[in-house]
């Protein structure tokens, strides 16, 4: 693979960073619907995660020469829309939104990442790292469908519209972003390297389906 266009890192840097960023906003405000100070405090700590993350992208934006802010700016509608329409109504969807959503969407910019020149592939790799809070929802999630199996049909009906909605804006991300639709061609090498990869997603998904004790 040859050099790296540096604008089709900024393009990954600022969607990123733009997603961890809202991911901040949405567990702050799914943290209030816990049942419990427990599940309250665990969903603020992923939160607190997630702009901890943000700060470490922005600041390589800055150590790039580029404005954090600008770089972020062409996707945040894409990414508003569909956290807009995909907004939790209950403290469960909430958790299946953070492990389910976003396991899918930091899958796909790991893949993505493996393309990238170092340091800026290291750095993403570390802030889409599971820091242990998967195994909260995970557990939360399962018992929850254990009290009440009904639970797990509605969860995974709603696992399945969030899956749906999250690879229809990611395309639409890609298709309006030459530089990182570049990145991901001459990174597969061909259409069937993409089409591997979304198989690899898909494969990752139906693992997280699994353990949430829902169906694929």
């Amino acid at each position: 693979m040859g050099e790296v266009d540096q604008k089709a890192v900024v393009e990954l840097l600022g969607v990123l960073s733009y997603a961890e960023l809202t991911a901040f906003d949405r567990l702050a405000e799914d943290a209030r619907m816990a049942p419990s100070i427990q599940g309250r405090a665990a969903v603020a700590r992923m939160a607190a995660a997630e702009v901890a993350h943000h700060d470490r992208l922005t600041a390589r934006l800055v150590e790039l020469g580029v404005d954090p802010a600008e770089a972020m700016a062409p996707f945040a509608a894409a990414l508003d829309a569909f956290h807009d329409g995909t907004r939790a109504s209950t403290w469960l969807e909430g958790l299946v939104k953070a492990y389910v959503g976003d396991g899918l969407a930091a899958d796909f910019y790991r893949e993505v990442a493996a393309f990238l020149p170092q340091p800026d592939r290291a750095l993403v790799e570390e802030v889409l790292a599971d820091t242990g809070h998967a195994e909260f929802a995970v557990r939360e999630v399962r018992a929850a469908i254990a009290a009440d199996p009904a639970v797990g049909w509605r969860l995974a009906l709603w696992a399945r519209r969030l899956v749906g909605e999250a690879l229809t804006q990611s395309q639409a991300v890609i298709a309006e972003h030459e530089q990182l639709a570049d990145l991901i061609m001459t990174g597969t090498g061909s259409m069937a390297g993409v089409g591997e990869l979304l198989q690899r997603l898909t494969t990752a998904h139906g693992l997280r389906m699994r353990a949430l004790g829902l169906n694929p």
